[in-house]
């Protein structure tokens, strides 16, 4: 799981192009959105086309999204009970 975690990181920095964040800054349990990374909803849908292209992970309820994207625990747990690829 460690290994995930940290892949989707160095993603997430590499997707959304956060120049001044490198994948260390951004703590497991950290809130992606609001406080934590403070992304918004522009980087939730790039984080949506990450998960269908990378995981083939197809997410059709945006409340869903609101749930997986809360940190990377939460992302690192949906992409590994549901990864395809």
């Amino acid at each position: 799981m460690e290994a995930l975690k940290s892949e989707l990181k160095s993603k997430i920095v590499e997707v959304l192009n956060l120049e001044d964040i490198s994948v260390e800054d951004i703590k497991d349990n950290d809130p992606l959105f609001g406080d934590g990374l403070g992304l918004d909803s522009i980087d939730a849908l790039e984080l949506i086309v990450l998960l269908d292209k990378d995981y083939g992970i197809k997410l059709t309820d945006p409340k869903e999204g609101k749930v997986i994207f809360q940190s990377i625990d939460t992302m690192a747990n949906y992409v590994d009970a549901n990864r395809t690829k």
